[in-house]
């Protein structure tokens, strides 16, 4: 059997209500600081995709003790010093975050450590973390001076991390994470800007988890040296895995969806605004807190959008949707143009190339930027999508894309290299038939 699907296109409506799996970078944090805690930290709603399980293991290499039950995790923390050198190298899987993340842990530690990863992940750039790390004393060496595999060399017995003021040239949740997690091991106060403010799900855990962070604008300040405390918390459903539904929910006719319990942290919500600037039709109802994030239930109905401009901040704040938005672009009136989206080439696929392919294929005139996207939206038609064959480039939100525009296709979609979904949302594909009556089978 070969890695593809069959998605056979039928649907007249997407109808129900469906619930996300737990926000895939809020668990990769909570397990982390759970590890470097003091105490033990129950973790309700984790994620277990694929990248989670990366974490997972990981951890469970440098001796940390996790008890998973479904999608319930009991970290057992013993403080920083707890942490102990893992005798084959950490296995980052396809997880950015993960390998990024575990960069700022293990830079302040005494040992040594190895990160790898797969393919895909070895082509992406660690450079942006290494070097502000560098200055801050880690001893770190990488394949090609920017690559994975990487080494951390440990600290020696009396050294300290020292804390650095860094000016990101980008905006990345992840290098700013990592420098906030060595810079809780540092001696002084670390304080790290960016150009715009990226996601902020690493200062909201820290304060669950006891730390001081301080936030002025697009500053975050760390006192160094810190002990966290173990903290039970749940963790809201993920938007960037409830937009592939809700981007279905507006391009599919008739259609009425409701995505319960997704978190609505104003760094993160920008694909609204955008679904919502192209004149989709969404509220939100039942807004409360969980864990310290914002969360409610998305009600979406089918809708006649409109090309839009997407750029600057707007796209820091969307940047893991694009692929949806590229879709829903193609079913609308007129023109969409993305601009200042450069950072997507260098994610699990260069996603500006992977999703151009695919839209060209499916018969969507769309024409490739440095930093974006230009596409023509095909409103006028019944079936925007001719029938084709596609690759997700074992990307998994170019896979979830590509296999909603397969419900609006004008006959049988062949999706290459479609498990990789499970890396955030097992079961994505059960979900979709569910809702939808498409029909989705294996190719033999």
């Amino acid at each position: 059997m070969t890695d593809a699907l069959l998605i056979s296109p039928a649907p007249t409506r997407m109808c129900g209500e469906l619930s996300p799996p737990g926000d895939k970078a809020i668990s990769h944090r909570a397990l982390m600081f759970g590890a470097v805690a003091h105490g033990q930290s129950r973790i309700r709603n984790c994620a277990v995709g694929g990248d989670n399980r990366s974490t997972v293991g990981a951890l469970r290499e440098l001796g940390v003790d996790i008890v998973q039950n479904g999608s319930e995790v009991i970290v057992t923390g013993r403080g920083w010093a707890g942490l102990r050198a893992s005798s084959s190298p950490l296995d980052c899987g396809n997880s950015g975050t993960t390998a990024r993340l575990l960069c700022g842990v293990l830079s302040g530690r005494v040992f040594a450590s190895r990160l790898d990863g797969d393919a895909s992940l070895r082509g992406r750039p660690m450079g942006r973390v290494i070097d502000p790390l560098r200055q801050m004393g880690a001893r770190i060496t990488a394949e090609g001076g920017t690559h994975l595999p990487l080494y951390i060399h440990g600290l020696g017995p009396d050294q300290v991390l020292r804390a650095v003021r860094y000016r990101s040239p980008v905006a990345s949740a992840q290098v700013k994470s990592a420098i906030l997690l060595a810079g809780l091991q540092a001696r002084g106060t670390t304080q790290v800007w960016e150009p715009v403010r990226s996601r902020d799900h690493t200062e909201r855990m820290l304060t669950a988890f006891g730390g001081r962070v301080e936030v002025r604008g697009t500053m975050v300040s760390v006192a160094g040296e810190q002990r966290l405390h173990a903290c039970e918390l749940e963790v809201p459903g993920d938007l960037s895995s409830a937009a592939f539904f809700i981007g279905a929910g507006l391009i599919v006719p008739h259609s009425e969806l409701q995505v319960s319990g997704v978190g609505l942290n104003p760094t993160r919500t920008g694909v609204l605004d955008i679904f919502r600037a192209m004149g989709g039709t969404l509220r939100i109802d039942n807004e409360r807190r969980v864990g310290g994030e914002p969360v409610g239930d998305v009600v979406v109905h089918a809708s006649r959008l409109r090309g839009t401009r997407i750029d600057g901040a707007l796209v820091v704040r969307a940047i893991d949707e694009f692929p949806i938005i590229a879709v829903a672009a193609a079913c609308a009136e007129g023109t969409t143009v993305i601009r200042g989206a450069q950072e997507l080439r260098v994610k699990e696929s260069d996603r500006l190339r992977t999703i151009a392919i695919a839209l060209q294929a499916f018969g969507v005139g769309v024409t490739e930027l440095p930093d974006g996207l230009v596409i023509e939206g095909r409103t006028g038609q019944d079936q925007p999508f001719r029938a084709a064959a596609v690759s997700s480039g074992g990307d998994h939100r170019i896979a979830m894309a590509l296999s909603v525009a397969g419900l609006r296709a004008g006959g049988p979609l062949v999706l290459e290299r479609a498990s990789c979904v499970d890396i955030s949302f097992p079961g994505f594909y059960r979900v979709l038939q569910e809702l939808s009556g498409v029909d989705i089978r294996a190719v033999q």
